[in-house]
């Protein structure tokens, strides 16, 4: 925790970013029956039954200092789909940085064997050399400011029922757009020093 808290404290370095990824599941999900629209006198009717269209993974990775964000939806989320999203981070966004922090969490996909897996030896060892990967502590997402990010793209974009993948991708990336014109940032607050007090419970105990 304290890793990721002192990598939070950098300064804001365009040679040297700090990234934040995660990936969240979404379910594709239509309408039962047709909903009611608004009457004079009478609300909007939405049936509670729904027709499930399987699921899509999003991944999103964000820079809070800079207030930009990446957006790409697939299908699954093996080792091939985080590793190619990884590439798109290097290559599209920061293409000329130094080396890249990336916060992320420790979840089975996220491991050099999975640029092996995908590219050739060359590139995997590039894109493995370009990034120095943080990661945050077994229960503590929280610590991701992706998943922020995350939240707030389902809040304001995918808080309803989306049938088909093309739709959630052509409302998320006219979200990321907006977002990104508006260079919307993250003021992280919590602290090391704040963490020993709030969380003091998950520190252990000095006996003289």
């Amino acid at each position: 925790m304290e890793q990721v808290l002192d990598v939070y404290k950098r300064p804001y370095d365009e040679n040297n970013p700090v990234v934040c990824m995660d990936e969240s599941p979404k379910q594709l999900i239509s309408d039962a029956r047709p909903s009611s629209p608004m009457k004079p006198g009478q609300e909007f009717r939405l049936d509670y039954e729904y027709v499930r269209h399987g699921m899509v993974n999003i991944f999103m990775a964000n820079e809070p200092l800079k207030g930009t964000r990446l957006v790409e939806i697939t299908t699954h989320k093996t080792k091939k789909d985080w590793a190619m999203f990884i590439k798109r981070i290097a290559d599209e966004l920061y293409p000329k940085a130094n080396k890249i922090t990336l916060v992320m969490d420790n979840f089975k996909t996220h491991s050099a064997s999975a640029f092996y897996e995908t590219f050739e030896p060359k590139e995997a060892k590039r894109l493995w050399d370009r990034f120095e990967f943080v990661f945050t502590p077994k229960h503590g997402s929280w610590l991701n400011m992706a998943e922020i990010e995350l939240h707030v793209l389902t809040g304001q974009c995918l808080n309803r029922h989306i049938s088909t993948i093309k739709k959630v991708k052509d409302e998320v990336d006219a979200w990321q757009n907006y977002r990104n014109n508006k260079k919307s940032t993250i003021n992280w607050q919590f602290t090391t020093k704040e963490s020993r007090i709030k969380l003091r419970k998950l520190y252990p105990s000095i006996n003289d």
